[in-house]
């Protein structure tokens, strides 16, 4: 379950930026939106709003990156450069590390995990334990003083070993993690379950449903969220089959088509096909059927549903952590809130998974049992660095110049596109285009 993510000089996000799951207590709307293990408490989806170059996708990406540097670390090389990119609008900012925390809940003990990095060495790492009492440190981690606490439960030989094996640019959890030892498998057990998916390209989410297809439960699964769209399609089939370089696009030129022919002989592909119904020449329904390819014949926004299909029923069955930039590209307004409703109905997602997701769909604003503690807005400062925060915590003078809170029956979407969020974009004259 995750808490809370905190970022710092990442691309556009200077200040420290903090995305906060933990429900607001004053707020009683929509209680079923909140989910919980133990005595700790969070959101079961988390919305984010913002004009072009807000840097919503800068936030995610920064959770992606995160997870990303966590499995991949510790098995790079001594001279492997890390992603650091600053924030580079203000003066000094390059001289300061990118700086990663996430909160998350396994079973019932929280965990804070966090780390300071240059393009050539961790500047620090923590993580931090909390089950009963007081919070205590695991490790503390300055340059290459690694600090293990009596709290790691573990062979001491083991610990040094790992300490001496971490190298400047790699992480010592993912170190620990190669050394076999408990707390590490037990974080990372936690970061298998974190998904990033970018909404405008999903093509790569594809082979993740197809593998998910081998599983008879998922199959079900996958046919019964197709359905529920309502896109026309009453069955789909997935089937493997070996390479034919016979069919393989006819316009590419011979040494292209000679490279991919070297890398794919003797390699497996995949067919997908969607089932329709056949009707009569009179328009009355027949026994019969008819199926093609889902990439020829079907429609982007069916293509992309089918490649989300897998990811998302996979978080809902496991509990797992979606987090989707752009969201809404190629849905139907209706097709994203119902998928958004998977996720917020108790009962299609009885293991409390979670969704994290940017869009510019206002539809959900008024559509969507979304507290205002779930809704985020992203907008650029004085500065032109990134800041973030949350309906709940909005602030707005009345007519009476009293300071007042967004009630809950508000026409939120109404209200965001007259600019009472903030959040939006500002345009100029386009009539002066027209000028000579």
């Amino acid at each position: 379950m995750l808490i809370e993510f905190r970022v710092s000089n990442y691309r556009s996000i200077g200040e420290e930026q903090i995305l906060s799951l933990i429900p607001d207590t004053k707020k009683s709307d929509s209680n079923n939106n909140v989910i919980e293990k133990g005595k700790h408490k969070a959101l079961n989806a988390i919305a984010i709003y913002g004009s072009n170059a807000s840097g919503k996708s800068n936030l995610l990406l920064s959770m992606s990156l995160l997870d990303r540097l966590v499995h991949l670390s510790g098995r790079s090389s001594s001279t492997t450069k890390l992603p650091y990119d600053p924030f580079l609008l203000r003066e000094g900012w390059t001289k300061k590390p990118t700086k990663f925390e996430v909160t998350f809940i396994i079973n019932k003990t929280k965990f804070r995990y966090g780390i300071e990095f240059f393009e050539e060495e961790i500047v620090s790492e923590w993580l931090y334990k909390k089950a009963i009492g007081r919070e205590v440190n695991l490790f503390l981690r300055k340059q290459d003083t690694i600090d293990p606490s009596s709290a790691i439960k573990a062979n001491i030989k083991i610990i040094d070993a790992a300490i001496e094996a971490t190298k400047t640019n790699a992480l010592f959890l993912s170190t620990c993690d190669m050394f076999n030892i408990d707390f590490a498998k037990e974080i990372f057990q936690w970061f298998r379950n974190f998904n990033m998916i970018d909404g405008l390209n999903t093509e790569r989410e594809m082979i993740n449903t197809v593998n998910l297809w081998e599983d008879e439960k998922f199959q079900d699964k996958i046919i019964e969220y197709m359905k529920r769209l309502n896109l026309g399609i009453i069955d789909v089939d997935v089937s493997s089959k070996e390479f034919d370089a016979s069919e393989l696009p006819e316009n590419l030129n011979e040494n292209t088509r000679n490279k991919l022919i070297k890398q794919l002989t003797g390699k497996k592909g995949f067919k997908i096909l969607t089932k329709h119904k056949l009707y009569s020449s009179e328009g009355k329904e027949t026994k019969d059927f008819l199926s093609w390819k889902l990439e020829e014949r079907e429609s982007a926004g069916t293509n992309k549903a089918f490649h989300l299909s897998g990811p998302i029923l996979w978080a809902l069955v496991n509990g797992g952590i979606i987090i989707i930039d752009e969201i809404e590209a190629k849905l139907h307004p209706i097709m994203t809130l119902e998928t958004i409703n998977l996720f917020l109905n108790k009962s299609s997602n009885p293991n409390n998974a979670q969704l994290v997701f940017a869009t510019h769909d206002t539809n959900l604003l008024t559509y969507s049992k979304l507290r205002r503690d779930q809704i985020y807005f992203s907008e650029k400062n004085q500065w032109e660095s990134t800041e973030i925060y949350s309906l709940s915590d909005f602030v707005y003078t009345d007519n009476t110049n009293s300071s007042r809170k967004e009630r809950p029956d508000a026409d939120k979407e109404k209200r965001y596109f007259e600019g009472r969020y903030g959040a939006i974009p500002v345009l100029e004259n386009f009539q002066l285009l027209n000028e000579n």
